[in-house]
């Protein structure tokens, strides 16, 4: 298998958690709520360090910044379904963000590199 395709599956697999761990928010207890986030910050870091190619960089980091500004919305306050988005969109964030961290660190290395 090749490393595209690791970070796709990688990908996939990292947004249905988030979406399903966040659905199910009220009913993980704390300590399984925490391995969630465990396995969601490992799959963002495989994404970051085996999808995201020198093309599209800044792509990447902006998108990654609107997910994690999303999360410091009030979502919680929707009536019915804000608790349940509030929680996908933190898992997602928490998904998001190892992965905006290895591809800050290329972009650093990059510009570091170059005389």
């Amino acid at each position: 298998m090749t490393n595209e395709k690791i970070g796709e599956y990688a990908f996939i697999l990292g947004v249905i958690i988030a979406v399903v761990a966040g659905l199910a928010a009220g009913v993980l207890d704390p300590s399984t709520a925490g391995y969630v986030t465990l396995a969601l910050v490992i799959l963002g870091l495989v994404v970051g360090i085996l999808n995201v190619g020198d093309k599209n960089l800044t792509e990447f980091l902006i998108a990654s910044i609107a997910l994690i500004a999303v999360g410091t919305a009030n979502l919680s306050a929707i009536p019915v379904i804000g608790s349940y988005l509030a929680s996908m969109v933190l898992n997602i964030a928490a998904f998001v963000a190892p992965a905006a961290l290895v591809v800050g660190l290329k972009v650093v290395y990059n510009l570091a590199a170059k005389p």
